[in-house]
């Protein structure tokens, strides 16, 4: 790809671009996975996907109504029980999915903050399972009623994986794998420990030697946190649009367009930004950054360890596949 290992050398940029166009792939990795022992990224190293992730659990809830456990209409209300009063009860899995909920949010992106802050308000390490975010979610009033306009909300996403969880009787992680990742052959992708660091999987930084451990759950959920590969991402595309995760007439229903938002140049529909005829998916956080796009026979992915290490590449290819 003309110009990305120029650009490489003037950004420091760590991680992996993959462009798949026409038949052919291009895939390279550059920098550390591990700066300490100098282990460096390779084209099968696990990156975090931050919000990302939330592509995978929209499709994870299409799954599931796919099979009659909920639909679009449930409301969150049905499922919570008394947890979480301040979310209204005409609050449906189609708000929640199209940032169109209007509940209050505990990463709220409209506040101007360094993403390196330390946020959560409670101990990262004691977020490990979806009811543990109950204690994270609480306490927020809703900006606007339901459906009045579309406001990006990290907490929806957590509250769907928490209804899928209740809905069907089993941990989220454990759907996403079977109902997404299964059918995908995302065989590298998964919910990972960030205490746990393994073999292949690339740790997040924020600084020069500092890693993200202490900014973000210890594992995640509906809103972030998911590891893969960049062939694991090619992979989702394919199966995507071959309709091998839900029918193509989900597909279409949950990339057709729900709102305009003109701030970011974009469109957005059930868990997916829409650029013209191209879908996307991306992730921004402590230590990960994150950008994939799918438009007709081309598909690209950047994955960086990195806060915002994807952005400069992520531009220049957008300029050379448009």
């Amino acid at each position: 790809m003309e110009g990305i290992d120029a650009l490489v050398d003037e950004t420091g940029f760590s991680g992996v671009v993959r462009v798949d166009s026409g038949g052919h792939t291009f895939a390279r990795a550059y920098g550390f996975a591990h700066r300490g022992l100098e282990v460096p990224n390779t084209v099968g190293t696990r990156f975090a996907l931050a919000s990302g992730t939330k592509g995978l659990t929209a499709l994870t809830i299409a799954a599931l109504a796919e099979r009659g456990v909920l639909g679009l209409d449930t409301t969150a209300r049905s499922l919570l029980g008394d947890d979480l009063p301040l979310i209204g009860d005409e609050v449906t899995v189609e708000h929640l999915l199209a940032h169109r909920s209007g509940i209050g949010d505990y990463c709220d992106e409209d506040v101007d903050r360094p993403v390196t802050d330390h946020i959560l308000p409670v101990p990262v390490h004691e977020l490990a399972a979806t009811e543990d975010y109950l204690r994270v979610l609480d306490g927020y009033p809703p900006k606007f009623p339901p459906g009045e306009r579309f406001s990006y909300c990290n907490s929806g996403y957590v509250v769907l994986a928490l209804l899928a969880e209740r809905a069907a009787g089993r941990p989220f992680a454990g759907l996403v794998h079977d109902l997404v990742c299964v059918p995908a052959g995302m065989t590298d992708t998964a919910f990972l420990r960030s205490d746990e660091p393994a073999a292949g999987v690339a740790l997040g930084y924020v600084g020069e030697r500092r890693t993200n451990v202490f900014h973000l759950p210890v594992l995640g959920s509906g809103d972030g946190g998911i590891y893969a590969t960049a062939a694991d991402v090619h992979a989702f595309w394919a199966a995507l649009f071959a309709g091998r995760i839900v029918p193509l007439s989900r597909v279409r229903q949950m990339t057709a367009p729900r709102s305009d938002v003109p701030e970011e140049g974009l469109r957005y529909g059930l868990g997916f930004w829409l650029d013209g005829d191209a879908v996307r998916l991306e992730g921004y956080d402590a230590g990960v950054s994150f950008r994939t796009v799918h438009s007709g026979a081309t598909t690209w992915t950047v994955l960086s360890n990195t806060s915002d290490g994807a952005w400069p590449l992520a531009r220049r290819i957008a300029e050379l596949t448009a």
